[in-house]
């Protein structure tokens, strides 16, 4: 017998499937990447903002997707974003849309880590997944 929170989650899951999904093709794939880049525009760093447990999952399932089909650079945000400014020529000066050369100079020495705004930055430059800073 089903208990009480999995019964109202059958009543819903209908119209959540929609968003929460894991995605076969990669036009699903893309739809599931907006979302969550939505989701980072919402929650931005709040932990405790109602939608931050489904970005969360998103990012799993996007990372899933990824490791099946794209695979990335191992390792942390930081040397991913290393990797990914060294293929595409990219210097620390020209990362002045994430922050000033300063703040640039702490995420890149590990000092600062990176916010939702910047993750979605460099995911649109460097054409990733924002799961790849996360």
């Amino acid at each position: 017998m089903m208990n009480i929170a999995l019964k109202e989650a059958v009543k819903v899951w209908p119209k959540i499937s929609k968003t929460v999904h894991v995605p076969h093709s990669d036009a699903e794939y893309q739809k599931v990447v907006k979302i969550l880049d939505e989701l980072i525009d919402e929650v931005k760093d709040d932990e405790n903002h109602p939608l931050a447990s489904l970005m969360e999952i998103l990012s799993v399932v996007i990372e899933e997707y990824e490791n099946e089909h794209y695979p990335a650079p191992e390792g942390n945000p930081i040397e991913c974003l290393n990797f990914l400014m060294k293929e595409h020529g990219i210097h620390q000066k020209d990362l002045s849309e994430i922050g000033s050369q300063g703040v640039v100079s702490e995420i890149l020495s590990r000092k600062r880590k990176l916010n939702a705004r910047q993750i979605k930055v460099l995911s649109k430059l460097f054409n990733v997944s924002p799961a790849v800073f996360i």
